[in-house]
């Protein structure tokens, strides 16, 4: 099931499919290691609910809502 990112629950996998942005938002995501095939995990979520800290590639990275909405991922059920 393909779901933009941020509907992933804490402690849920996904595969990235696809990325929906474009530009410099697009790229400082490539950057960031977010690539179609990486894959990424829901870590850890602020007190407010926004941003929230995905688990890419060995590393922590905190993303908003409307950026994690420009992620697709298939979900990797456990």
């Amino acid at each position: 099931m393909t779901i933009t990112l941020d509907k992933l629950k804490l402690g849920q996998h996904g595969i990235v499919t696809q990325l929906l942005c474009t530009g410099a938002t697009r790229r400082r995501l490539m950057d960031l290691g977010i690539i179609v095939g990486t894959p990424i995990q829901a870590e850890l979520r602020s007190a407010l609910g926004d941003p929230i800290a995905y688990r890419v590639r060995e590393a922590l990275i905190g993303l908003r809502h409307k950026q994690a909405q420009e992620i697709e991922v298939e979900i990797i059920e456990s």
